[in-house]
């Protein structure tokens, strides 16, 4: 056909991940460490509630916004969790998973020429939707930092044209989180900014040392303010395709439309089961969190052992090593490891150009299946850094 197609899709490329991951089908005998998806299964009481609500025949469509029983749980559950109080009635919208809320959220507060501030090393769905859009992601490179921004290189990033800044803590890729000391140096001086602050919470059940604490939480930043969040990652969900937006109701307005136009509800049966996540399977996530805490030990202290540089997660089931200096770039890396080591992670480019000369792991994998690809990741190290010698 000689008609033209959208040259903002034309320049989006292909998830970085899924490139490595889309290869793993040349080596079946590799170990997969590149997808943050939980190895555990979703709770049997929320997959009870599930058939229940099938046999019932409570198939049809919910109102767009959600079912109002699911939200008043959203509701409840962030109040008591995060001292976060937002409406049921008119202020959350659930959505199909968190990636369609960060989805509506852009799309709803974007216009052409617009910038929007990132944090690098960054997760690599926020850049294709900001481009979409017409806006511009404007990059701050946090790696001199232990990946935690700067009050100082957030000030010189703003300008007339920012309209939002995305903050994604806990992280992915790095699983560094922001303690309240910390988020609050940043707030006091962004409730002062004609901004909106996107904040992706989706890891805030998946820390190791401290509680998660809410941007949204802070003072001032409430009505400035989209919380994304899900049960994807707190209760082994990835499938269910269940998020959420957390706004004031001025903005929750705007988001709706565009939900509504987009995919009309979120399925009814994953409502159901999240209704019985919220309200009785708020310690679901706690003996998950036993187990990836021990990986996150297991993985970290073996990498230090390897001579790999890296910070040690404080949250979600990722970790950033430094790619060793024998190799020219993160992809190269990567693929020499999954040809010659067997192993599977994703090159640090994948998060942006300040991921370069990192790579991730994801450790949402059995103790042993993590302790064979730490063993391949040694014995090829051995080997490829025998061979530049």
């Amino acid at each position: 056909m000689g008609r033209s197609l959208n040259s903002r899709v034309l320049n989006i490329e292909s998830s970085g991940i899924r490139k490595v991951y889309n290869q793993l089908i040349y080596y079946p005998d590799a170990i997969n460490l590149t997808v943050g998806q939980p190895d555990f299964s979703t709770p049997e009481h929320i997959k009870d509630a599930a058939v229940s609500s099938i046999m019932a025949n409570e198939n049809g469509y919910s109102v767009n916004s959600g079912l109002l029983s699911l939200r008043q749980e959203i509701q409840s559950y962030f109040e008591d969790r995060y001292n976060l109080f937002y409406r049921a009635e008119d202020e959350i919208t659930v959505t199909i998973g968190a990636s369609e809320a960060l989805d509506i959220t852009f799309r709803t507060i974007l216009e052409e020429g617009d910038e929007v501030i990132l944090f690098a090393p960054v997760y690599s769905g926020y850049m294709p939707l900001i481009k979409l859009n017409g806006a511009t992601p404007v990059l701050i490179d946090t790696s001199s930092n232990h990946f935690k921004p700067s009050l100082d290189q957030l000030k010189i990033a703003v300008t007339n044209k920012t309209k939002a800044i995305v903050f994604n803590y806990p992280s992915n890729p790095t699983g560094v989180t922001l303690t309240g000391e910390e988020i609050k140096v940043l707030t006091d001086w962004i409730q002062t900014q004609d901004l909106y602050v996107i904040s992706d919470e989706i890891y805030s059940e998946n820390t190791y040392n401290h509680k998660h604490v809410s941007f949204a939480s802070m003072e001032g930043m409430r009505d400035k303010t989209v919380v994304i969040n899900g049960l994807s990652k707190s209760h082994s969900m990835t499938g269910w395709r269940i998020g959420y937006t957390l706004a004031p109701a001025f903005l929750t307005k705007q988001l709706e439309k565009i939900h509504l136009f987009t995919v009309v509800c979120a399925p009814i049966t994953s409502q159901y089961a999240a209704i019985q996540a919220l309200k009785y399977g708020r310690s679901d996530a706690e003996p998950m969190n036993v187990e990836y805490k021990k990986r996150r030990d297991l993985v970290y202290n073996r990498l230090i052992e390897m001579g790999l540089e890296t910070e040690k997660p404080e949250a979600s089931f990722y970790i950033f090593p430094k790619v060793p200096a024998a190799f020219k770039d993160s992809f190269t890396f990567t693929m020499r490891l999954l040809k010659e080591g067997r192993v599977a992670v994703v090159p640090g480019d994948s998060f942006s150009s300040f991921g370069e000369g990192f790579f991730r792991i994801s450790y949402a994998a059995s103790i042993e299946q993590l302790e064979e690809a730490l063993n391949r990741i040694e014995r090829f190290l051995h080997h490829a850094c025998v061979e530049t010698n």
